[in-house]
């Protein structure tokens, strides 16, 4: 079954027509060639999932009928992917998977080794790529919440943004493994240096601000 993202999909319930249009009714009919009566699911990336069957199909529009209506609960504890940002599509591609197995946000980290650097509009267009990317691979993923892609982050931001969340840094040193860490009430930050590594600096400032080193 097909996933459709739809902001208005908010405020349907069991028997409205939702709508697409733009990108994803041209997705559905186009590139997708949806017919009338092929089930699909529907929702706004904020919790609400919708079920329904398609009642309509232009290249322009496609028309939903909704027979279902649930809303998924956010998570009561978040796992944040600090991503640093890296050459060619590397970082584009640990987004894309870490929204597939489940974050809930992906913040990313100028670190001092990234190659690459987002200053001025730079910073803009990135950070709405990575939301792009974002969005289909919740879309594929079937998530009833879209993770939110965040301001772009010096390491000075990063420190101050943990504060009080538990802060996990992944490092090729460190002898405790990923999978050995239980989670407790508070939001996981897992952070991702660059090609080149986290720089000894970084690392002393985010154990000073608590933070563990983790392998996996």
């Amino acid at each position: 079954m097909l996933h459709f993202l739809v902001p208005s999909a908010s405020s349907a319930s069991v028997g409205d027509i939702v709508s697409l249009t733009g990108a994803e009714a041209k997705h559905a009919a186009v590139v997708r060639r949806l017919r009338i009566g092929e089930a699909v699911s529907v929702g706004d990336g904020s919790g609400v999932w919708l079920e329904g069957a398609v009642a309509d199909v232009s290249a322009s529009r496609v028309d939903v009928e909704i027979t279902g209506r649930s809303e998924a609960d956010e998570p009561s504890t978040r796992l944040v992917l600090v991503q640093a940002l890296a050459k060619g599509d590397r970082d584009e591609l640990a987004v894309q998977a870490a929204c597939e197995l489940g974050v809930d946000e992906i913040v990313p980290w100028q670190a001092s080794r990234s190659v690459s650097r987002w200053e001025g509009p730079k910073a803009v267009k990135g950070r709405e790529r990575w939301a792009t990317i974002v969005r289909e691979a919740a879309k594929q993923a079937h998530r009833a919440w879209v993770p939110e892609v965040a301001e772009p982050l010096t390491t000075a931001q990063l420190v101050a943004y943990a504060e009080g969340r538990r802060m996990l840094v992944l490092d090729p040193t460190a002898t405790t493994r990923l999978s050995s860490i239980t989670g407790d009430e508070r939001d996981i930050v897992l952070v991702v240096g660059p090609e080149g590594g986290i720089s000894p600096e970084e690392l002393e400032k985010f154990e000073a601000a608590g933070a563990e080193r983790v392998v996996f």
